[in-house]
């Protein structure tokens, strides 16, 4: 039965390289899709105030500041804090919004939502996610950023963050956990990684052991955890891979008069396996581990991604994605307790 719940979700318009024109029309689709959903629009005041003023369940909240994309985030954070980014974590610190989206800095959006909206009691390092598409149903992978160096137990951590995640926003109930690693054996990789797969062997249900690069797409896992700069790196290069193998089959297909003929039985399939690899068709990276729902969207998203990501967001918020990952990390410190 589809959550129908009344959701409220607090939007940067500031934010990204094609703000506001496209966040407004991502937010207008979102508002038409999805009856349920209420948005507070972040950012200056002729801007938000006249969306508002023209569109039903949306609230202007006008901001003096806007945090560039080259400044220091968390040095912006503490000195603009009537920023769109600030502002919008507030509104879900103080109850206001039940989740927060930007595509404004990463990095400052991510200082706001710790520092402002705080981390959930026992989380020790917040995580960003990310779905990716794979052969069967698209697979959560985190870190893939906030997180360069990484222990042990935070990896394990993450695994349970990203369980969560799977399960209130892709609907896997009970999600197959791998540890991203050079081989599959436990003694294979870094000591980081013999000691992550010894630890959630141990604390982590539905961990399946670890798994090499070459089968992050085979759709044999749900969640795959690694740190965030093996993460990040793992990202980039599928990004980068999918975009430039479309654009290779694309060259291809319209080389000739003889190709694009020959491809126009092609085009339906092709269409739909561009828009399944399409990373705006899973919305942001969601923030996992703050206190509350922070969706970060891509620097370049237009109105697919913005729509998509209001989307995700109101899906997590109505999940009580914030209380499932409070539990799990609850749970795994008191194994941890009873266990040492």
């Amino acid at each position: 039965m589809t959550d129908t719940r009344c959701v409220t979700v607090a939007v940067d318009a500031m934010g990204g390289d094609f703000a506001p024109s496209e966040i407004l029309l991502g937010v207008e689709r979102g508002l038409a899709a999805d009856s349920a959903l209420h948005v507070v629009l972040v950012g200056s005041a002729d801007v938000v105030e006249a969306f508002a003023a023209t569109h039903d369940r949306c609230e202007a909240v006008p901001t003096t500041q806007v945090i560039g994309m080259d400044e220091h985030p968390a040095t912006a954070v503490r000195t603009k804090k009537d920023s769109s980014i600030v502002v919008g974590a507030r509104l879900v610190k103080d109850g206001r919004a039940h989740a927060y989206f930007s595509a404004g800095s990463t990095g400052a959006a991510m200082a706001a939502a710790t520092l402002i909206m705080g981390r959930i009691r026992g989380v020790q390092r917040p995580a960003i996610a990310t779905v990716i598409p794979t052969a069967g149903a698209p697979v959560v992978l985190l870190d893939v950023g906030a997180n360069a160096d990484c222990k042990p137990e935070h990896i394990a951590q993450f695994a349970h963050m990203g369980a969560a995640y799977a399960d209130t926003v892709l609907g896997v109930a009970r999600p197959r956990i791998s540890l991203l690693n050079i081989g599959e054996e436990p003694t294979k990789g870094s000591q980081l990684a013999q000691e992550a797969h010894a630890l959630m062997t141990e604390r982590v249900p539905g961990f399946v052991g670890n798994i090499e690069g070459r089968d992050v797409l085979a759709g044999h896992t749900d969640v795959i955890v690694t740190d965030g700069f093996t993460g990040n790196v793992a990202l980039k290069l599928l990004e980068g891979s999918s975009k430039t193998l479309l654009g290779q089959v694309r060259e291809v297909l319209t080389a000739s008069l003889v190709t694009k003929l020959a491809s126009l039985p092609l085009k339906g399939g092709l269409t739909a396996l561009k828009n399944r690899l399409d990373p705006d068709t899973y919305g942001g990276a969601p923030l996992l581990g703050v206190d509350g729902v922070c969706i970060i969207g891509h620097g370049s998203s237009k109105a697919k991604a913005v729509s998509n990501a209001l989307r995700v967001s109101a899906q997590a918020a109505r999940g009580n994605l914030t209380d499932q990952i409070a539990a799990a990390v609850t749970d795994d410190r008191a194994q941890a307790s009873t266990s040492a």
